[in-house]
């Protein structure tokens, strides 16, 4: 990311490579040799702190090019693994921490994303005898950590785009729990441009949301480790704008598929938050009675003042620019759906 001035990315959102899970060993291992000869000898510690320092340069450059006020969520499970017949857990997202801190960031909530599991025996280790069975890894961590002070909002244009970037009041309260239990994550599927989104192990709702939650319209996006684009995808249905780094080159032809299905995919997307939007508003008007506000643009309810502006973009078209790159045409039409 040497190419990006420092301070100039208002956030951050990307899933690493998870060290000691074997999926990753070769990858890592390509990069320091000493990691796969760790893994032969046995030695796990050893293996599980090289990898990490793989990583390590990638936060720094985060810190760098993040502005004063940047956020950055990275997502990232722990690894459980039998290595020379002993067992243990290797704490990813606690060494991910402690170097962010050490760079400087201050630490936010964190969320526990609850990854469902239909497997019928999810326990590990020696089932119902004491004391050797082993706790199951259900969920992974979304780590959110923010460079310097609270970031303002002092210009009138940039506070009237800030309105116009807002969340559904039911959406805050599900967005901003610390537990997910409502997205799923399973394996990729390199079929349908569309399928891949919905399928992806870091699926489209996880960036989606996270770049509603912390950023505003216009911003920029960076993933610093891109895969198949699923941050990149929700930047730009959110009206962001994005850039995403990826070694694998072989992913770029995905890319571009993901890309022919995009407009399509994006929009039913914003589609099903205004209809789950406008079922909230039948279901609370049984409960509760009326509504206080108004929705400027959809001339629909909301519960509080600050969505009387809020209003979702759909795309209209998505071109390539440039041998990496796509430019994105939003609608500013916007018809009321109540």
């Amino acid at each position: 990311m040497e190419a990006l001035p420092a301070d100039t990315v208002d956030l951050v959102v990307t899933s690493p490579p998870y060290p000691m899970i074997e999926m990753w060993d070769a990858m890592f291992s390509g990069q320091n040799t000493e990691i796969g000869r760790a893994l032969e000898q046995g030695d796990g510690p050893a293996a599980f702190e090289m990898m990490h320092v793989q990583l390590d340069p990638v936060w720094r450059e985060v810190w760098r090019i993040l502005k004063p006020g940047g956020i950055t969520c990275i997502n990232v499970g722990d690894a459980a693994r039998t290595i020379n017949r002993r067992f243990r857990l290797y704490p990813n997202h606690s060494r991910i921490l402690n170097q962010l801190l050490e760079l400087g960031f201050q630490a936010l909530p964190a969320i526990l994303w609850r990854k469902q599991t239909n497997a019928p025996n999810k326990f590990m280790g020696s089932g119902m005898l004491p004391a050797g069975a082993y706790v199951t890894l259900e969920h992974e961590y979304i780590l959110i950590l923010r460079k310097g002070p609270k970031r303002e909002f002092k210009l009138d244009a940039e506070k009237q785009n800030r309105r116009e970037s807002a969340f559904f009041w039911e959406e805050r309260n599900a967005w901003f729990s610390d537990v997910w239990m409502d997205v799923k994550g399973t394996s990729q599927n390199l079929g349908d441009g569309a399928a891949r989104l919905r399928s992806a192990a870091f699926p489209f709702d996880v960036p989606y949301r996270l770049i509603n939650m912390f950023s505003v319209k216009g911003d920029a996006v960076v993933d610093p480790f891109c895969g198949i684009g699923t941050t990149i995808w929700a930047a730009m249905t959110a009206g962001r704008n994005s850039l995403g780094y990826e070694l694998e080159a072989g992913l770029r032809n995905e890319i571009y598929a993901i890309s022919d299905s995009l407009v399509g995919y994006a929009n039913a997307r914003i589609e099903d938050r205004i209809r789950s939007h406008v079922d909230y508003v039948k279901q609370s008007r049984r409960l509760k009675g009326r509504f206080k506000y108004t929705n400027h643009h959809y001339q629909f309810p909301v519960m509080t003042r600050q969505e009387i502006d809020m209003v979702i973009n759909p795309l209209t078209a998505i071109k390539k620019s440039g041998s990496n790159g796509f430019k994105v045409n939003y609608s500013s039409e916007i018809s009321p759906s109540f």
